[in-house]
Parts: structure tokens; sequence; C-alpha cells
């Protein structure tokens, strides 16, 4: 692992549905291409994955049906990035999602973005998780749609504000906080 300061976003999420529908849809490579992104490789421990236009890596840790641990990069910069999920019951058709991504990223990287860029990213892909799972599944083209939308707008800059405060809460310098605040949320709603 590559030595520097890392950020951590931990999400925690529960779904209405089973965990062993919710570690399908985190796991099936016909149901991630439904709600996140078409994906190939080997998709078992030791496997190799890439998502179509987005992040590739190495899948560490695979333990059915309760977590799932996978090297994460965009290549966008270089850099370690990884991503565990943790699923548990709570209840008969209840299940919380823990999603923890830990990245060291480049001082640049850093210093423009923050932890918000991947925190909102993050807030993105399970609202779509929860979307699939509620019967709600996008196609490609009225996802692309959406993005653009003025909910979409209303999201992005909720969360990256979220985030933001998040990392002022971490002991962040405020002109930080502010610049990589604006920044990521420029940067989702492709400003």
């Amino acid at each position: 692992m590559p030595t520097g300061l890392a950020d951590t976003v931990l999400l925690r999420r529960t779904y209405a549905t089973g965990i062993d529908d919710l570690w399908d849809a985190l796991t099936s490579a016909d149901r991630l291409a439904r709600w996140f992104l078409p994906v190939k490789g080997e998709l078992r421990q030791g496997g190799r994955y890439q998502l179509e236009g987005n992040a590739g890596g190495e899948i560490l840790d695979c333990a059915a049906p309760g977590r799932l641990r996978l090297t994460w990069s965009v290549g966008l910069e270089p850099g370690f990035s990884e991503v565990t999920f943790r699923l548990t019951p709570a209840g008969p058709h209840r299940t919380v999602l823990e999603l923890a991504h830990e990245a060291v990223p480049t001082p640049a990287f850093r210093t423009r973005y923050g932890p918000a860029a991947a925190g909102v990213g993050w807030d993105l892909t399970l609202l779509r998780l929860a979307r699939h799972l509620a019967g709600a599944t996008l196609s490609p083209d009225e996802a692309a749609a959406w993005q653009t939308s003025a909910e979409a707008r209303t999201v992005i800059t909720r969360s990256g504000e979220a985030w933001g405060a998040a990392y002022a809460a971490s002991g962040a310098d405020e002109a930080a906080v502010a610049s990589t605040t604006e920044a990521t949320i420029a940067f989702y709603r492709e400003d």
C-alpha cells in the first residue's frame, strides 16, 4: 500500500430487500449493467474486473453474502484506492449496506477535490442502486438525461455540501473545504 495521507469516505444505507438480493445486485454482471455500468472480467476473488468507461481493479475478498473488497482505479489520478462493501441483515426484508472507500490520492487531486469527490460519486451510485431495488431502473439514455436535470443538480449540490461539512468536521482548513466543495460540485454538475 502506498504511503501518504489516506482519505476514507463511509456511507451506510438500509435497503428494503434481503441480503441475498442486495448481494446479487452488487455482484451479478447482468444486474450491475441495469443500475450501474456494464462490467467485464472474472467476477470472483482474485479476479480482475473493468466497469465500462469507469473503474477497474482486482477483487481482493469476496465472502458471499456479507463482504466484498476490491481495488478501485479510475485512471484519472495514480494512487491507492480500495472499496469495501459490507452487508448486514436488518430484518426479514431489510439489509444495511456499508461502503468504505479508502484512497491515498495525489496531492494535486486532494488539493483540488478533497474527499468529497468520492463521497458525491458514491451518493449518486447508491441512489441508482436504491432506484433499481425499487424496480425503477433507468436506461443509459434516461440516466444520462437525469444527470443534467434540475433534480440531479440539486442532489449533487446537497451531497457536495454535506461532504464538505464532513470534511470541515474532520478538522480541514476552512478555505480548503470551500474550494474542494465548490470544485467537486462543479465537476459532477459538469458546470
